[in-house]
């Protein structure tokens, strides 16, 4: 009996390892369908399960009469952290850089507060400083975001400098911050010489073969078939591509499409760019220092964050993924290493739940839908 109900037990981890494999395009496309349209905003979706695309849809349009499609390129708003992220460990890597070196080592004028925040704690949201937008949305309470003028890096820089404290003690509290991410892109250029855009291109999006991927700088180069963000209001449809915040890189300033992406991925899961072992800070969560569990200042438990991803499981299945938030556009990245999976949903309009999507895919695999 016993025998017996181990070969059952085997039988169906196998017919349900199968039955996940077998998922068939029919079904992904039923979750999407509703935004196949000729005229309005849509998504692009992509499913890569044992290193081949299985999946791979445009819908919707990415400004008329351009449909989308896989060769579409969409904002990706704080996807681009691990982008971010990957410059700060090649240069590590490459011995021009130290996790735990200081931000006054690297902006020597830079108030004294930065004389506690380490490179590591802007990669993984300990660092404590305020997050630039906090910052620019009491500076101009009251004032439309069409009339506030675009800030970039070096005017991020500036508006830090111009802080006395901490949201917290570094490394006593997580917080999103995207200021950190911000400052991560400007450690790039200072340690690197290039600028951070060019050394995107150099070091991560060639050897990736991310030809169409760019960090984009307006009057500096073009982002080709080009999707732009919108957003529904009671008229219908309103193009709401560009704000206030859109004009910094570190934080959200890629664009890429699935056809990119899909490189990105098998970048990933083949080291093409950092061995195993070199990417492990990067998918190790922070702690406090006695190795406690991080908390947010209300107290609540922090999500578990490494290097420009989210670490924690879905329906226990290991899982590393991020998403993207900004004006008329939503991302979202999700791999499952053990199960060999990612799905990644990018959208130009601003109601979609880009990871709730990708995880409704990923249920379709688990047996879970």
């Amino acid at each position: 009996m016993r025998k017996l109900a181990g070969f059952l037990l085997l039988m169906m981890f196998s017919l349900g390892s199968v039955a996940s494999a077998q998922v068939s395009p029919s079904t992904i496309d039923a979750l999407f369908s509703k935004f196949a349209s000729a005229r309005d905003p849509g998504c692009a979706v992509l499913v890569i399960k044992d290193g081949k695309a299985v999946f791979r849809k445009g819908y919707g349009v990415a400004e008329l009469p351009e449909k989308i499609g896989p060769e579409t390129n969409f904002r990706l708003a704080s996807v681009t952290k691990q982008f971010t992220a990957m410059a700060i460990m090649l240069l590590v890597r490459d011995g021009k850089l130290r996790y735990e070196e200081r931000l006054t080592g690297i902006f020597p004028e830079f108030p004294a507060y930065g004389k506690a925040i380490t490179i590591r704690q802007m990669l993984n949201h300990t660092s404590g400083l305020i997050d630039y937008e906090d910052i620019m949305a009491k500076q101009y309470a009251g004032v439309p975001d069409e009339k506030i003028p675009q800030i970039k890096d070096a005017g991020v820089l500036d508006v830090l400098k111009q802080q006395t404290t901490t949201r917290f003690a570094p490394g006593t509290r997580w917080e999103y911050s995207n200021s950190g991410y911000v400052l991560l892109a400007m450690v790039v250029e200072k340690r690197s010489g290039m600028s951070f855009g060019d050394f995107l291109r150099e070091r991560i999006f060639k050897p990736a073969g991310m030809t169409h991927t760019i960090a984009y700088e307006k009057g500096k180069n073009e982002v080709a078939h080009r999707a732009y963000g919108h957003t529904l209001d009671g008229a219908g449809w309103r193009e709401t591509d560009q704000s206030s915040t859109s004009a910094t890189l570190g934080d959200g300033g890629v664009y890429s499409s699935l056809e990119d992406l899909e490189k990105w991925d098998q970048a990933l899961a083949e080291h093409t760019l950092l061995s195993a072992k070199e990417m492990e800070p990067a998918l190790t969560s922070a702690t406090e220092a006695n190795g406690a569990p991080l908390r947010k200042l209300d107290g609540s438990l922090a999500p578990l964050y490494g290097f420009g991803w989210f670490l924690d499981a879905y329906h226990g299945h290991r899982r590393y993924w991020h998403y993207g938030e900004t004006v008329g556009f939503r991302t979202a990245i999700e791999r499952f290493p053990d199960d060999r999976l990612t799905v990644i949903v990018v959208a130009n309009r601003a109601e979609v739940d880009a990871p709730a999507m990708a995880e409704s895919v990923a249920e379709l695999h688990f047996g879970k839908r």
